[in-house]
């Protein structure tokens, strides 16, 4: 599946280049350009899956450094600070590592 199976490929390009800038990241504002936030529940699980490129079920630290491009392979790597936000931010339990749960709407 690719992510423009769920999301337009026009939101994204749009969204990835809003934040092409380094230290420009802003995860909520990402979503909401890129869709998400108007998507269901299981729509987000499928961004969530192919986000998961190890197919752990969880998205490690590792691949966040990579999420933009997870969307389009235009999009640039994440700073470490960004990338530490960003799972700050989804790391539900304290693991370091973000799993399904944060599929949740109330997340983004």
């Amino acid at each position: 599946m690719a992510m423009t199976d769920v999301l337009s490929a026009e939101d994204i390009k749009k969204a990835v280049g809003a934040f092409s800038a380094a230290e420009s990241f802003n995860y909520k504002k990402f979503f909401e350009m890129v869709g998400l936030k108007k998507k269901s529940p299981e729509d987000v699980k499928k961004v969530f899956h192919i986000l998961d490129k190890d197919r752990s079920g969880f998205i490690e630290e590792e691949e966040l450094k990579f999420v933009l491009k997870g969307f389009t392979p235009e999009g640039r790597d994440l700073s470490d600070k960004e990338t530490k936000a960003l799972l700050a931010a989804g790391d539900k339990d304290g693991d370091g590592k973000i799993g399904a749960e944060a599929a949740d709407p109330t997340w983004q």
